[in-house]
């Protein structure tokens, strides 16, 4: 065993992350506003851990200020959230404010400054209106884009003040994956053209509200968060090395590309029309996406992906999906967390940190999530009351000693924010995972009770140092 230790610079970023939807909770909110999130629950309850979901979630609508002075607390210099746009307006094809839901967020705003935090705030995390999936086929639809825009322009008015951060979407393939590629979500479709329409079109809204942000003058930098998945092949062999490429193209090159560089990777054209995978865009389409790239990003990493060649030919009457050209590879002997199903593997961060720098023009960016969900965390709990989540602040530490070790080596990396600040619901797993430094207690009306991790983190943002024990002996 070794100790290492790693200096945190002062302005670097160490933070937490959440969603409208996974905290706010329903109240207040008005008949019509239901989200494509508040859909799946309603029509699919079933599927959510316990029935727990976005109703109530952490309430956070109504316990804000406690909340902000938890953040406080823990030592948070930045939070991250999103405004839910079913409900920050109340007629979507007029771009109609509700003025109770959106002086809930002058609040907040003012209550987190007040308290020393910076506010980042995402557009849309998950929280497409109900309504536009529903009329238009959400982001199938170009009209889907204006209202986007026109909702933008809406928040960046009001709030231009008070939040200089911004970014269109978080983990914007997410949603269209589950539901167009795989067919897991609700409304359960398989539907590649679709997914890809979707992918477009985000990255299209994208642009066209970067485009508006500086042609209004506001203060400060419109981003997206990504959530790209650091791939690696099973093997050094051409045909693994391939199935690798294919992921990365389908599932990262697809947005980090247009966002980064302004140009969508030719062979992902050729490998779409080779498949007969339909969807419009145009020329005129292409030249905005390239004119207006985002001033940064935020990476959510959590764990590696591992691929290998498909070892059994696709079925011909099965739609085109990526997967005709990988399948999943589980490395023997991999670091788990059991709770989660995923490969604990830190260096993700310091591979993804180098991949930036060298391939998309060292853009300045920042880990925008990264936490380890476990389950049964009471388990863990002390004679004092308080949760001992040691593995957490674990986890932590490795993670981000690699982001240090990244930005020390030349990495334009900003912060490191965790995912979460207190437990949330998560989508279907609800409340099973914990991954919060503050614990919610459902069975005392969302008690929150920070964890030992809290008080960690606090003294990691005060001193600014890391140390942490690394198993590095030959045994």
């Amino acid at each position: 065993m070794s100790t290492k230790q790693i200096t945190i610079p002062q302005d670097f970023i160490l933070g937490a992350a959440a969603s409208a939807w996974q905290t706010e909770g329903w109240s207040g909110k008005k008949e019509g506003q239901d989200s494509w999130i508040d859909l799946w629950y309603k029509n699919d309850r079933h599927v959510w851990h316990n029935g727990y979901g976005p109703a109530v979630a952490t309430d956070f609508i109504n316990r804000f200020r406690e909340d902000v002075a938890l953040m406080k607390q823990a030592g948070l210099t930045h939070y991250r959230t999103s405004i839910n746009w079913s409900r920050f307006l109340i007629d979507y094809e007029n771009v109609t404010v509700d003025e109770e839901y959106a002086a809930y967020y002058d609040a907040l705003f003012d209550e987190m400054h007040r308290q020393g935090i910076e506010p980042m705030i995402c557009l849309e995390h998950y929280e497409l209106p109900g309504e536009l999936l529903e009329t238009y086929g959400g982001w199938a639809s170009k009209q889907v884009v204006e209202l986007f825009v026109r909702y933008a322009e809406k928040v960046f008015a009001r709030y231009h003040g008070k939040v200089t951060r911004w970014f269109t979407f978080n983990e914007p393939i997410v949603v269209q994956t589950r539901v167009y590629l795989d067919a897991l979500r609700w409304p359960y479709e398989q539907n590649t053209g679709t997914w890809m329409q979707w992918n477009h079109h985000k990255v299209l809204a994208t642009a066209k509200v970067v485009k508006l942000f500086h042609e209004k003058g506001y203060r400060g930098t419109v981003g997206c968060i990504l959530n790209p998945e650091v791939t690696y092949p099973r093997s050094k062999a051409p045909h693994d090395v391939r199935a690798a490429e294919i992921y990365d193209l389908f599932y990262n090159r697809v947005f980090l590309d247009p966002l980064v560089h302004g140009r969508y990777p030719q062979e992902l054209f050729t490998l779409l029309e080779q498949h007969n995978v339909a969807w419009e865009y145009s020329a005129e389409e292409l030249a905005l996406i390239a004119d207006n790239t985002v001033d940064e990003l935020g990476i959510n990493l959590y764990y590696p992906h591992r691929v290998k060649a498909p070892s059994r030919a696709w079925h011909p009457q099965t739609p085109f999906h990526p997967a005709y050209y990988y399948e999943p590879f589980e490395l023997p002997g991999r670091k788990m967390n059991a709770s989660r199903g995923w490969e604990i593997y830190p260096k993700i961060i310091y591979d993804m940190a180098m991949r930036i720098k060298n391939e998309y023009r060292n853009i300045p960016w920042f880990v925008a999530e990264s936490g380890m969900g476990v389950e049964n965390e009471g388990q863990f709990r002390g004679n004092d009351g308080v949760i001992a989540d040691d593995y957490r602040i674990n986890f932590i530490s490795e993670h981000l000693y690699y982001t240090l070790l990244a930005r020390e080596e030349g990495a334009n990396c900003h912060g490191y924010m965790l995912w979460a600040f207190t437990d949330n619901v998560s989508p279907m797993n609800a409340f099973k995972n914990r991954y919060g430094l503050i614990e919610i207690d459902l069975a005392d009306n969302r008690a929150r009770k920070a964890k030992k991790s809290a008080t960690w983190f606090r003294q990691l943002r005060d001193e600014r140092t890391l140390t942490l024990t690394v198993d590095d002996e030959w045994k």
